[in-house]
């Protein structure tokens, strides 16, 4: 009922699980990774106890196929079973029990390891193994890829209900308190892989830091269309944005202004001054664009569209 592809980044060691399935919540169920560790899908008819307890024997040591044959050893519902398992040193391995619902297989190699059941055919699954080895794209957006040759192969033959993408690394969570770097759920949706896709456009957006070089200056004529913009949403200097974020205590909050800027300040133009500014990051902030708050004298441009966006909603 479920296709899926565990795998590392070689490039950086990151490690995840991509998954779509006709079952609802999918990624609740098959996905399971560690930072530094591995990862591992659970699927057909799934045994939860496979995520927890083989990133415990990835944790030990054991190497993915020990791994997934110590699961599978243990197992009564063994043939029932499918699972995919990959190690921090890109090791991986894949397991299909004889009673899986046809089509029913799996492929693995260095870094990666693609299995499915109730599938179109084996090229659903060579659709996925095949995508990813040729690469060409960044991790997150490599696995979706492979999602998307699976769907094009014949994916799984009742249809599609739910997908989910879970990448992690060591650190890479929000503010660093968890190694979950990519952790995104479509539950249910008629056509949930490319609504995958969507969503990842949105956590680049709102999580990845523009590039210095991508960065554009702010001069006369963008600052006016600034302060254009944002009168025309209320949101100027003393403007209602930022009322948005106010202490409960009552005190004044300009200890919580601080943000990461990105690159060097720059002088600002005639017409752009500390409270155009203030009142530029407190829009963001309501927008959940705190990681594309540029260095003073500089925008995003990324930034920039989107509030002229804000103007003339699709």
């Amino acid at each position: 009922m479920t296709y899926s592809i565990v795998a590392r980044d070689p490039a950086t060691g990151d490690l995840g699980v991509a998954v779509q399935s006709k079952f609802l919540a999918v990624g609740a169920t098959v996905s399971w990774a560690r930072a530094g560790v591995g990862a591992v899908a659970t699927q057909a008819l799934a045994n939860v106890a496979y995520g927890p307890d083989g990133l415990a024997l990835l944790a030990d040591g054991h190497d993915a196929d020990e791994v997934l044959r110590r699961l599978v050893a243990t197992d009564d519902g063994r043939e029932h079973r499918q699972a995919g398992v990959i190690d921090a040193q890109g090791r991986a391995a894949t397991y299909t029990g004889r009673d899986c619902f046809a089509w029913a297989g799996g492929r693995s190699g260095e870094n990666f390891a693609a299995q499915g059941n109730i599938l179109a055919s084996g090229d659903v699954v060579d659709g996925i193994a095949d995508t990813f080895l040729a690469g060409g794209r960044p991790f997150p957006e490599l696995l979706v890829a492979c999602l998307a040759a699976a769907e094009a192969a014949g994916g799984d033959r009742r249809g599609r209900e739910s997908a989910a993408l879970l990448v992690v690394r060591e650190g890479g969570g929000y503010d660093g308190g968890n190694d979950r770097l990519v952790d995104l759920r479509v539950d249910q949706h008629d056509d949930p892989v490319p609504e995958l896709e969507r969503i990842l456009t949105y956590q680049r957006l709102y999580y990845d830091a523009p590039a210095v070089a991508d960065l554009r200056p702010l001069d006369e004529p963008t600052a006016g269309e600034l302060r254009g913009l944002l009168t025309a949403l209320g949101g100027g200097p003393d403007g209602r944005f930022g009322l948005v974020y106010r202490r409960m205590s009552g005190e004044a909050s300009d200890v919580d202004d601080a943000h990461h800027a990105v690159g060097e300040p720059r002088s600002f133009p005639a017409n752009w001054d500390d409270a155009w500014q203030r009142a530029l990051i407190e829009w963001m902030d309501v927008e959940n664009l705190e990681a594309r708050v540029a260095a003073p004298g500089w925008i995003d441009p990324r930034v920039l569209d989107i509030l002229r966006s804000r103007q003339n909603p699709a």
